[in-house]
């Protein structure tokens, strides 16, 4: 590879000079979205969305992948569940690891301990955490009439490594922790506004998957730290909406996120495209592509958790359940507003008689659709894989 392309500069621009005003616009629209949604339902009721969001985001994201592993089995595998076949067995593996590292990402963001998503340790600390219960065979990368074993959150170190994906050659292998470092530095967090860290989110998405620094598992990274940045970003919504699944269908079709993220790799076109080695018109179109695939996705999962409309669908799925009383809606009601409400108050909310009401509770909670951390504990609203289809239609394409 010629020595220039070998600088860490190669990635420049790495955020745009100036911001056009679509971006701007759509930055603005973003900001409002998800300040809505995350403020639509109850903490617990969010909490509890959350954690079925995170199956989403690893639908998605495996889809992308090429790997189709159903929400059920993904389901399955968060319970321990997994399927005799071994390469089933995998992608479910696979797939509880990207829930479980999430859920941790969230958990961080809830709780402010979260870092820079950028920065070294981060990022190597996703590829560990991602990768730490693969079976050996998860971990043998082949290619280029070579095997080797890859070791989790280890930058690619050796000229066997060197990858090229499509037409796109990555920096060398012997390279790749000058670019990270410089990477680290270039997309800091703590020193942006909340604009600029919103813009630089695409920005690092792709720059991310140009610099290429692990052998495999680098597009679920880079998804997982683009999590991370929407929540430091504040436009995590706590968890309520997931870019993966935008990237996965994109705005006009699922070959979107191909096409725009080849067109990003766009080498500087004359005089009149900035000043780096990349072309900064190819970044900005990337930039307000992506923006608006999260837009969209805020969008779309706005009009699912929207607090009337879930009631109905609660509603609803009563109405079609034979083992449920009409009785049941008014449980199923009140955790979703309260976010939460203790045993004790059964009878108070249903209206009926205590021994009626307790069986009217225990054929919800047979459902999953009521649930506690404690066998006596207050009970919240809970969304189990086989309701999905009632009360969330369209957010898998198959359940």
């Amino acid at each position: 590879m010629p020595p220039m392309l070998e600088t860490v500069e190669r990635i420049e621009p790495a955020r745009l000079e100036e911001v056009p005003e679509a971006i701007s616009d759509v930055v603005a629209e973003l900001s409002a979205a998800t300040a809505k949604l995350g403020h639509a339902l109850n903490p617990q009721t969010a909490a509890n969305l959350a954690g079925l969001v995170r199956i989403m985001n690893t639908y998605y994201s495996n889809l992308i992948e090429g790997h189709n592993t159903r929400p059920r089995d993904i389901a399955r595998a968060l319970d321990g569940n997994f399927d005799n076949d071994k390469q089933r067995r995998n992608l479910q593996i696979e797939a509880a690891a990207h829930v479980r590292v999430q859920s941790e990402i969230d958990s961080m963001a809830r709780e402010n301990r979260l870092g820079e998503p950028a920065s070294v340790d981060f990022i190597l600390w996703l590829h560990r955490e991602f990768y730490r219960d693969a079976a050996p065979e998860m971990l043998c990368i082949r290619g280029n009439g070579s095997e080797f074993t890859m070791q989790p959150g280890t930058w690619r170190s050796s000229t066997e490594h060197d990858v090229s994906v499509g037409r796109h050659q990555p920096p060398s292998s012997d390279r790749i922790t000058a670019f990270m470092t410089y990477f680290a530095d270039r997309y800091r967090f703590e020193r942006f506004g909340k604009a600029a860290r919103i813009i630089a989110i695409p920005a690092a998405h792709h720059r991310f998957n140009y610099i290429h620094p692990f052998p495999d598992g680098n597009g679920r990274v880079s998804r997982l730290m683009s999590h991370a940045m929407a929540h430091l970003g504040g436009i995590g919504a706590h968890g309520l909406w997931s870019v993966s699944r935008g990237l996965a269908r994109g705005l006009t079709g699922p070959g979107d996120y191909k096409r725009m993220m080849d067109h990003a790799d766009m080498p500087r076109q004359g005089d009149l495209d900035g000043r780096g080695n990349l072309s900064q018109r190819a970044l900005s179109e990337f930039i307000l592509w992506f923006l608006r695939v999260c837009l969209d996705q805020v969008t779309f999962m706005g009009s699912l958790f929207e607090i009337e409309t879930l009631a109905q669908r609660l509603r609803g799925f009563v109405e079609r359940s034979e083992q449920l009383k009409p009785q049941a809606a008014r449980l199923l009601e009140e955790a979703l507003i309260r976010g939460q409400f203790d045993r004790g108050d059964v009878p108070r909310i249903t209206g009926l008689p205590e021994r009626t009401a307790r069986r009217v509770f225990n054929d919800v909670v047979a459902t999953g659709l009521l649930a506690s951390e404690t066998p006596k504990g207050p009970v919240s609203l809970r969304f189990p894989m086989d309701t999905l289809d009632v009360l969330f239609p369209r957010l898998f394409p198959e359940i």
